[in-house]
């Protein structure tokens, strides 16, 4: 009985350390895979949500006054 009890404790143990161990294991493949996404972000140089959105209302904002411009164009020509 002795034995038994020995061995499932120890048996215990080694399936308790496994799991810490693979928690351990896992948790350190996301910061290291983290911090790759992020060098990968640095180099690559890309806009935060911000910039982007202020970069898109320009984008916008040149096509209307190109558009105007156009139009102004053409009504001088057909006079």
């Amino acid at each position: 009985m002795t034995k038994s009890k020995f061995i499932t404790d120890k048996l215990a143990k080694l399936f308790e350390q496994g799991l810490i161990s693979y928690k351990d294991l896992n948790t350190e493949i996301l910061n290291i895979l983290n911090s790759k996404k992020n060098e990968i972000i640095l180099k690559l140089e890309l806009p935060t949500k911000e910039e982007f959105d202020i970069l898109k209302k320009r984008v916008e904002n040149l096509e209307t006054k190109k558009n105007q411009k156009k139009k102004s164009r053409s009504k001088k020509s057909k006079r």
